[in-house]
Parts: C-alpha cells; structure tokens; sequence
C-alpha cells in the first residue's frame, strides 16, 4: 500500500515533495514529476504526439546542464538506468537506505511495449551534491518495436522536432546505446535499431556517443564491446582504442535480506564507481552542437520525398513522352491524308492525373497519415512518409512557406486521404487538338517551328525535367555523405538501387560510379545486412497489420 513520504527515511530528503513509497528496504519512493508538453517549432495537434517534458526541481539558469541521450531495446534496463542518474544526482547514498524512482521498472516484453513518444526528464535542484550541473535525459521509447518502420518515422520526427523547437535541445553531451552485459552479439533488431538513431546524427556527434552496459557485475564487457566492433557501430574511443564504456549494476531498488546484503553493497559501489566515470565523461567531454544533426534529418525527409516524387514524375513523362511519340508516328504516316482531310485523326494514349484513396487518416492517436499534394502541379510532394503533420504547413518538406520539391507556395497544398496518380486513356486527336495541346505555350522565337518541331522540342524539355529531378536526388545523397555520421544506413540504401539505375540510362558513368561505390561499401557492412533484414521484417509486418486495420 502506497504512502505519503514522511518516514522510514533519512531526513535530509524531509525536502523534497511529491513522493510517495512503494516498498520497504531500502525504501522506495515514487516522485512525482511537472509534466508539459514541449511545442514543436511547426504546429501539430496534441493528441497526435506533443513531446512530453518531465521535471524534477526548480530550473536555475546560473547552472551548467548536460543532456544525455538514451537508445536501446524494452528489456535492456534504460528505466531502471535513468532512475540511477537520478539518484546519483540526488547524492543518496548506500547508508541513506533509499532509492527513488521517476521511471517505472520495464515489465513489459517487446511486443507489448506501447509507449511511442520521446520523452526528455530534466532533473535540477540537486547541483552540488554529486555533479556539479544538472541533467537532461532523453528517452526514445519504442525505436525498433513490433509496430513497423512507420513507428520508426514517428520517433526520428520526435527527435526532429526537440532539437528543432525553441524550447527544446540544441546540444547533446552523450548519445548512450544501453546494451546488456549478457550480449554476445547484437540481434538484427538491435542493429537495426542503433543504425537507424546514430544515421540521424551529423558526423561531429561520434566521440560524444558510449557503450552504457547494464546488468553489470562490475567486470570488462569483453563480449559486448567485441558485439558493437563487429556491428561496425560507430563510437567514442580511449586512449587504448577501445570503445567507451561504462557499467551499472541493475539491482539497487532489490529488497535487502540478510543473505544478499554484502551482495548488493558490492553492486551499488560498482555503479557508484561507474557513474563517477560517466559523470567525468559528461564534464571533460565538450557538448555538440545539434545544428548538422538537424540539417541531416532534414535531408534524409528531403531525400526521401525527392525520390517518390521522382518516380512519380519519372512515370508521367515516359506517359507523356510516349503520347508525343505516337502523336508524331501519327502526323508522319498519315502527312498526306492530313492535307486532304482537315478532321483527320490520330489515336493516341493520353495521359491524365487522377486521385486515389489511400488508407489514411488516424492511426490510434499518434499521428495523421496521409499524402501532402500540390493541387497547382497536381503532384504528390510528401508521400507515403508524411505521418505526423496534420497540415501541409506542418510539412517537414515545406521551408520559408514554400514546397521544397514542386517549389508551389504551402497554400497550394493539401494533405488528404488520396494521392495523385497517372493514368491513361485512348483517345482520338484531330490536328487542331494536337496544335491546340502542344503550341499553346509557344514563344514568338518558336512560332515558325513545324509542329513535328514543337512535338520534338516538348519531349527535349521532359527530357530535361527528369535530368533536372534525378540530379536533385543525388546531391541529396552527396550531402548526406557528406554530413552524416552514419551514411551507411537502412534509409540511403533503399534508395541506391533506383538512382543507380536511372543513372545508367542518363548514362552519367561518373555518378554512376559514385552511387555504386556507396552501395558496394554496405553491402560489405554485416551491420546494414542485419538492419536491412530486420528493417525488411518490421516493413512486410506493418503491411499485414495495415491490411488487418483495414478489413
């Protein structure tokens, strides 16, 4: 039975309100935590995901703060590890015979796990007493769990949005991958899951981010540091070489007995000892920045939305192009019998633009899915990865109020529960219609140009277009290279096959040779096969419970 916090304890926590036990020795107490919600620089609705602020304490702005960024599988001990930080903090110690909890022990299995927003602690008050500043601990609860990549899409936006919002983070001091000291190798799911958290970052994050191994009997990890060499998984180093790291314990909330007491006293020192370390680390180790890990994220949605829309545009013009080369085979064969006959026709395949549903809308409460279209250039500019804004404007494709891929003001768009898409029909076309089509636009220079010149020209200038779009795509893939820390990553790769493709019928060798010297160092990465098998799993897995949704 819970109870109010007024005894079995040390009175030099009398102080600090809001708590309430849960058991007895030590004695465990619940604190209650100022719970906000953290406005995204953009505007989306509340119940599709705010980002939630806990805080413990009163903030003091003379006080230095270090953020500490947390990734890891349900199971690996993270709750229990930030109710640790939180308790060195505080300064308790082993004689205090207390612990305090801001975090609920983890309980559920993988599958069950729901919780799907960031969650960042900020814990002030206690400066002084072990650290001489104050914390912030980012959670990123239910990266990698059963749900499907479109979970995974909502987490790295919530990311997007804290480092991006005003009154969000602007520095990182360390990136922790929470990994126990049982691991022996890293599941696909694991990999996965660091591969898809440390590609978000910029490249000046790596010495910034460490091994935190819980579960830990206070021995070197030899298996698990051996587990993320292999993986390829990129991190700080010592002096020796050797991937930073530290080890807690997982046991100070266990209820003490005369049989496991010595035990426990030893495994509480081993944290103690190691908590000292990290906190030397967070002190020496200088912040980063979090403006090219921003212009990653970024690029990766910029890169992403370029590429469905060239492919989308892609199809339109080979429609297009094949109308006008059956338009000119037409006006070549029949050149004769057109002079004599005025209301001569010619069949060809038209394209047009059409809508499709799409099975949209609210997904339990977490996000809006849907499509952003222009209705100007009738194009879809953000699809099918656009999940969290609720309004074009919200868009992460929309910058300075316009679309950074149709280039069409953000009044002109949409998001709906359709797309566009092209289409085709037969249709016969007199000789006026096919003037009327393509010499509508002509400039006074072109206006002496034959109409087979215009047909010409018009497939010249489509040709153009999709030039114009695969170049875009790749100098988002340059840049990529270029800032990321992780280029080598689930979300690139997916997309090397198509521009390598395309660039062999441009017949560009030089960026050719680009694109399949970035897609033969992955393919030698152990570490991206198992993301992109795990990756591939959690895809056909969210197809089929998108299926179940909608039947």
């Amino acid at each position: 039975m819970s109870l109010l916090f007024y005894r079995n304890t040390s009175s030099k926590y009398h102080k600090i309100p809001r708590k309430v036990l849960i058991q007895g020795s030590p004695a465990v107490y619940r604190l209650k935590l100022e719970k906000e919600n953290i406005q995204p620089q953009r505007t989306v609705k509340d119940n599709i995901g705010t980002l939630t602020r806990m805080t413990l304490g009163e903030k003091n702005p003379n006080k230095i703060n270090k953020t500490i960024l947390l990734v890891g599988e349900t199971g690996t001990g993270k709750s229990t590890l930030i109710n640790a930080l939180v308790n060195y903090a505080m300064g308790v110690e082993w004689e205090d015979d207390v612990w305090f909890q801001i975090v609920e022990e983890e309980k559920r299995s993988q599958s069950e796990s729901q919780t799907s927003d960031v969650i960042v602690y900020q814990i002030f008050g206690f400066e002084d007493k072990t650290l001489p500043y104050s914390l912030t601990i980012i959670d990123t609860p239910g990266y990698g769990d059963t749900r499907g990549i479109e979970q995974d899409a909502i987490v790295s936006q919530r990311l997007l949005d804290l480092f991006h919002s005003k009154d969000g983070v602007h520095e990182i001091n360390a990136v922790g991958l929470v990994l126990k000291a049982s691991e022996n190798r890293l599941t696909d799911r694991l990999r996965y899951i660091f591969n898809s958290v440390i590609s978000l970052f910029g490249k000046d994050i790596e010495k910034n981010i460490v091994a935190l191994i819980t579960h830990s009997n206070g021995l070197t990890p030899e298996n698990v540091l051996k587990a993320l060499e292999a993986a390829n998984i990129k991190c700080a180093k010592d002096e020796e070489n050797e991937t930073v790291h530290f080890m807690f314990d997982n046991c100070q909330s266990t209820q003490k007995t005369k049989k496991n007491k010595v035990a426990l006293k030893r495994a509480w020192e081993v944290t103690k000892d190691q908590m000292g370390q990290f906190a030397d680390f967070l002190t020496e180790n200088p912040p980063q920045k979090l403006e090219t890990t921003v212009e990653v994220l970024n690029t990766h949605t910029k890169l992403t939305a370029c590429i469905q829309d060239l492919q989308d545009r892609i199809e339109s013009i080979d429609l297009k192009q094949t109308e006008i080369q059956q338009t000119q085979e037409g006006l070549k064969k029949y050149e004769q019998e057109m002079k004599n006959n005025k209301n001569f026709t010619v069949e060809v395949d038209e394209v047009y633009t059409d809508t499709e549903p799409i099975n949209g809308g609210m997904w339990g409460l977490w996000f809006y899915e849907g499509a952003v279209c222009c209705k100007t250039c009738q194009r879809n500019c953000h699809y099918p990865e656009c999940t969290v804004a609720w309004y074009p404007r919200d868009c992460e494709v929309m910058s300075g109020g316009r679309c950074t891929v149709c280039r069409c003001s953000v009044s002109a768009h949409v998001k709906e529960e359709w797309k566009y898409v092209n289409k085709t029909r037969k249709v016969k076309k007199t000789l006026q219609d096919v003037k009327d089509k393509y010499e509508r636009n002509k400039a006074g220079s072109e206006s002496e140009l034959s109409l087979l010149e215009t047909l010409k020209k018009n497939m010249e200038e489509l040709q153009k277009e999709k030039d114009q779009l695969l170049e875009e795509s790749f100098q988002h893939v340059v840049k990529l290279e270029q800032i990321a820390l992780n280029v080598n990553s689930v979300s690139t790769y997916d997309h090397l096959d198509f521009l390598i493709e395309k660039m062999t019928e441009k017949e560009d060798t030089g960026k050719k040779r680009k694109l399949k010297e970035m897609k033969g160092r992955m393919d030698k990465d152990e570490g991206i096969k198992a993301a992109l098998q795990y990756g591939f799993s959690k895809l056909t897995g969210a197809g089929k419970a998108k299926r179940q949704r909608t039947t």
